[in-house]
């Protein structure tokens, strides 16, 4: 059975990519050590693989024990609402060390490993990767570098198949979070459903190789 390797798979989108995946893959969760991912890895009969995604400079010890990865989805993801005048530099820091450095350290980690499955490689962006989105300053450039590198990463590893996911505002804490600093009312209704962005997931990592999918975009449809 193909191994997958999903970050942020504690709860909310991640958790959907783990039980979309699941049926098909032996799963690697990724992320800090907690009861939530355990509950996960439980659910799924997945090995939990510890890692801080801003540790960087501990990837290369935590990897080589993964030889073969035939999927690596980078779902884990930070967000600090606030407009430009309002945020500062550690909040960018902090922001870019979990979108963007962690993932392209941990893809630099991994990549023997995805070269040798000729594997698939699927970033979870956002809406806000696409157009920045109001009050949302260092997340949005955040993930306007990370698209920036999954289109490098397409470009320079021709035997992968890179795919970037583009989901419009889902139902996650994220969303409750972001929902509040805007003032507004909660209303899941709204929103795209976990599930419905882990179905994409599962439709990239199935597509035939004959076929190379770079972009999904999904908005909400009510």
């Amino acid at each position: 059975m193909p191994t997958a390797l999903i970050t942020g798979a504690s709860g909310g989108i991640g958790s959907a990519i783990a039980a979309a995946l699941a049926p098909s893959h032996s799963l690697l969760l990724a992320g800090r050590p907690s009861d939530r991912l355990d509950a996960v890895a439980l659910r799924h009969d997945a090995t939990t693989f510890p890692l801080d995604l801003t540790d960087t400079d501990s990837f290369e010890s935590s990897c080589e024990i993964v030889d073969e990865l035939d999927v690596l989805v980078h779902n884990a993801g930070l967000s600090i609402p606030g407009h430009v005048d309002e945020s500062d530099i550690n909040e960018w820091r902090a922001t870019f060390a979990v979108n963007v450095f962690g993932p392209v350290a941990l893809t630099l980690a991994l990549l023997p490993a995805l070269r040798s499955a000729r594997g698939r490689v699927v970033f979870i962006n956002s809406g806000a990767g696409r157009a920045a989105s109001p009050g949302m300053a260092s997340y949005s450039a955040s993930k306007f570098a990370l698209r920036a590198f999954a289109d490098s990463l397409r470009d320079d590893e021709p035997q992968l198949r890179v795919t970037t996911i583009y989901p419009g505002r889902t139902d996650t804490e994220m969303q409750r979070e972001l929902v509040a600093f805007e003032g507004g009312e909660y209303d899941a209704a709204k929103f795209l459903r976990p599930e419905t962005v882990a179905a994409a997931v599962a439709n990239a990592v199935a597509t035939p190789r004959d076929g190379h999918l770079h972009e999904v975009v999904l908005r909400p449809g009510r």
